[in-house]
């Protein structure tokens, strides 16, 4: 699993022209899903997301993690985060998994990082052509790979 994390003051996701799902301060969670990926990788990144202290402290250091700030998580799928550019200009997305292998991984990825935060999870609309607006915060962005831990 692939994510891209951003730490915002509001985002949302649009499917056709109606706001599906929207979240005030917190993280947007972009995440690609490749076929190896496994319930370990889903219960190592919900931790690991869940437990990133990216918001500021008291003397505006980071050092808070989602949940000391009362923050929420809205998390979007995105296959485009397994794009090869290796060969040519038009990417390949071959690692990405297909939806009947994707959908039962996101959906579990959603219900761990559910239990994990311990409140419901605002997604996007898996395989749906999204608009997805935010305020980046700070702006802080971190990538994370389940395949190399970092």
């Amino acid at each position: 699993m692939r994510v891209v994390i951003q730490r915002v003051s509001q985002t949302s996701v649009t499917v056709s022209g109606v706001v599906k799902s929207s979240i005030e301060k917190g993280l947007l969670v972009l995440v690609g899903i490749e076929e190896a990926d496994t319930m370990e990788d889903i219960k190592w990144l919900s931790s690991k997301i869940i437990g990133l202290r990216i918001f500021s402290d008291k003397n505006g250091v980071m050092n808070l993690a989602v949940r000391d700030v009362s923050g929420n998580i809205l998390i979007v799928s995105q296959f485009t985060l397994h794009a090869s550019t290796k060969n040519g200009n038009r990417p390949s997305y071959f690692k990405a998994a297909k939806p009947d292998v994707a959908i039962p991984i996101y959906e579990a990825f959603v219900k761990q990082m559910e239990s994990d935060l311990g409140k419901k999870i605002p997604t996007g609309a898996f395989g749906a052509d999204m608009k997805v607006s935010l305020v980046n915060d700070g702006p802080v962005t971190i990538i994370i790979d389940t395949k190399n831990k970092e």
